[in-house]
């Protein structure tokens, strides 16, 4: 980048994130990331309706239902509509319930809960085609990565949850993109979606964090159609003095937010969970597992634990003696414990408080301990096991790499769709939206879809 060109990123970036933003074309999509759209769909739809009954869901629907108004969009796994503000609401925070859903770590948080939900509610009240829903997505989800890029790692670090936040924008983006904002009016979007974009990482175990992602969902949802009214704000509220970057954290770099990933696209490092607890317990619990499983361990022969990670997580979900299933999701100690155990981590009724209380796990938490490691990956871990008998062994793995096979990875999504969608929709539908996914394409109104996903 020259002096002249990174001179104006660092006073036109907002500009520039929303003109590349209405400048995104379908036809200029590589296949994969085609791809990896429809599974970010077909990932975030098995979530939200397996999340859709959580006691979180049911206040919110409550009091959404008890104020009324429009029946525009779609309550994924209800049969109520609502106003797209309050369907966006609703169906991020179901999304998020289980924090099932996928993760990508230039954000760093979870892109599809936050852009999706108000996306969906947008195309379902306009009755837009399955590509136009493609191609605005892409322009979220790349706008959120680039902004959480640029504020990389003290936004993040100092309690700000990204999904709420830098989600906010990636919703407001692809919102606009649907509207066909000009890149003017994208950039009021953005403004207007960075003064609401709020979420705390202290948060994180409560039913907040769900929230986060209904609120960045219904808040970049009301920017654009605010924007698109003729509301005002500032155009530069990312870069500007007492804009969104410079009070949210002490490491704004503007430049790395107009370069090009290393795949080309933010889309091609997508993060898909297989485990129903925070990301950054992926790695300990594979490592787990895979001691677990070569060495034929039982509880009864560990003696000591030892994990290595990034101190950063530490603040993100460590909880020490969680109490129910959602503190469960934010313990290292619970879900390696779980892992140990031969306790599957996919399965959403593992999380609970009866688990949480469990003897036999409650004695492996209390043999963990941490060596904090800095400027590590969030993503790595090692874990060490000592066991009775004085051996000790080991296992290493990095949760940050995207899959090498995005085909096979679809396999792997599917089934795990199945396994959540199945016992609420029951087999035959939930194949068939399974399928609509796949083609999604050539879906001409995208409310055959949210037809399907409520019930």
């Amino acid at each position: 980048m020259d002096g002249m060109t990174e001179d104006r990123t660092r006073t036109d970036l907002t500009r520039v994130l929303a003109a590349r933003a209405g400048a995104l074309r379908y036809d200029e999509l590589p296949a994969p990331v085609r791809e990896l759209t429809r599974q970010c769909i077909l990932d975030y739809l098995g979530v939200a309706l397996a999340g859709a009954q959580d006691p979180l869901v049911r206040i919110l629907l409550d009091e959404m239902a008890e104020a009324g108004g429009s029946p525009q969009a779609s309550i994924i796994g209800h049969s109520i509509r609502l106003p797209a503000l309050s369907a966006a609401l609703v169906n991020g925070s179901a999304a998020h319930a289980l924090d099932y859903d996928d993760v990508n770590m230039a954000m760093p948080g979870h892109p599809s809960v936050a852009i999706l939900p108000a996306l969906v509610a947008l195309a379902e009240l306009k009755g837009s085609s399955g590509r136009e829903v493609v191609t605005a997505f892409v322009a979220g989800y790349e706008t959120a990565c680039r902004i959480g890029a640029a504020l990389q790692p003290g936004h993040y670090n100092l309690g700000f949850h990204s999904t709420g936040t830098v989600g906010t924008f990636g919703a407001a983006a692809a919102c606009a993109r649907l509207l066909g904002l000009d890149a003017e009016a994208t950039a009021t979007a953005l403004g207007i979606a960075g003064t609401q974009a709020a979420g705390l990482k202290s948060q994180f175990g409560t039913m907040c964090k769900p929230f986060h992602a209904g609120k960045a969902a219904q808040n970049g949802l009301f920017a654009a159609r605010l924007a698109q009214r003729g509301f005002s704000s500032r155009n530069d509220i990312v870069e500007c003095i007492q804009g969104f970057a410079l009070t949210h954290g002490p490491d704004f770099a503007p430049e790395a937010a107009p370069a090009t990933p290393e795949a080309g696209f933010h889309l091609l490092a997508n993060l898909f969970k297989y485990h129903a607890a925070c990301y950054f317990t992926h790695a300990p619990i594979e490592c787990a597992r895979r001691l677990r499983v070569e060495h034929r361990l039982t509880p009864e022969v560990i003696a000591g634990i030892t994990l290595r990670l990034d101190a950063s997580c530490d603040r993100v979900c460590n909880i020490p003696v969680p109490v129910d299933g959602l503190q469960s999701k934010f313990s290292l100690r619970q879900t390696v414990a779980m892992a140990l155990a031969g306790v599957d981590t996919a399965s959403l009724g593992a999380y609970s408080a009866e688990n949480a209380r469990d003897p036999g796990l409650v004695r492996l938490r209390d043999r963990m301990r941490f060596d904090w490691q800095h400027n590590w990956p969030q993503t790595l871990c090692e874990l060490e096991l000592e066991l009775v008998d004085g051996r000790r062994l080991t296992a290493r793995h990095d949760a940050g790499v995207p899959a090498a096979d995005i085909s096979e990875q679809g396999d792997r999504l599917a089934a795990k769709f199945d396994a959540l969608v199945v016992p609420v929709l029951g087999a035959p539908r939930a194949r068939e939206l399974r399928e609509m996914i796949c083609g999604l394409d050539n879906v001409a109104d995208i409310r055959n879809l949210t037809h399907l996903a409520a019930v």
